[in-house]
């Protein structure tokens, strides 16, 4: 019978997510995390097969502590434009883990991809909520999501980054002027549905 590990699987990826959130996914070895419990690393493979599979579950755990930020804005309205502040704080306070989710080609499923946005409960709740709440067709509410969080990302991407900052005031302007302007391009039949091609994987 294998030893019984002193630490369960919950709480070596907790030590884990951690590590990576303040070090990026290139500092999580065995090792750290044992340092980190104060183990060797050898519970990490008693509790896991590899360190291929503590990988999967840091990036499940990361997915899970986003979620619980863009979940917040189910609470505001107008809650679209809410999920994208949500999306630019975790930027500012977890860009290790905004990097690892949505700057690394993984061979995951990408935001962009449809089959993506059809499996995924944050967007495909965001394109639900603008369906709703702009009376908008799901090729149009697709299509603005589409645009908008490449907008989004963007901003995002610029604070986990580190190059720039903006106040909270100064991202809700920008992120309401973009919304709004593409929503009036739609509406006025000036930007048809895109279509949605696959990202190449690398």
């Amino acid at each position: 019978m294998p030893p019984k590990p002193k630490f369960t699987r919950e709480e070596i990826i907790a030590a884990a997510l951690d590590l990576v959130s303040e070090k990026g996914m290139q500092a999580l070895t065995a090792r750290d995390i044992g340092d980190r419990l104060g183990i060797s690393a050898r519970p990490v493979f008693t509790a896991f097969k590899n360190m291929e599979e503590v990988q999967q579950e840091v990036r499940r755990a990361a997915r899970n502590r986003f979620k619980s930020y863009a979940e917040k804005a189910v609470k505001y309205t107008p809650a679209f434009k809410q999920m994208g502040m949500q999306m630019i704080l975790f930027a500012k306070e977890e860009p290790r883990l905004y990097e690892l989710l949505f700057m690394k080609n993984e061979g995951t499923p990408h935001f962009l991809e449809e089959g993506y946005l059809s499996r995924d409960e944050i967007a495909a709740s965001a394109v639900e909520t603008i369906q709703k709440d702009y009376g908008l067709t799901y090729g149009d509410a697709r299509t603005l999501f589409h645009h908008v969080w490449i907008f989004t990302f963007g901003i995002g991407a610029l604070y986990a980054s580190g190059v720039c900052s903006f106040s909270e005031e100064e991202i809700n302007e920008l992120l309401g002027q973009d919304f709004m302007a593409m929503l009036s391009r739609i509406k006025s039949g000036d930007i048809h549905q895109a279509t949605v091609h696959p990202i190449p994987k690398v």
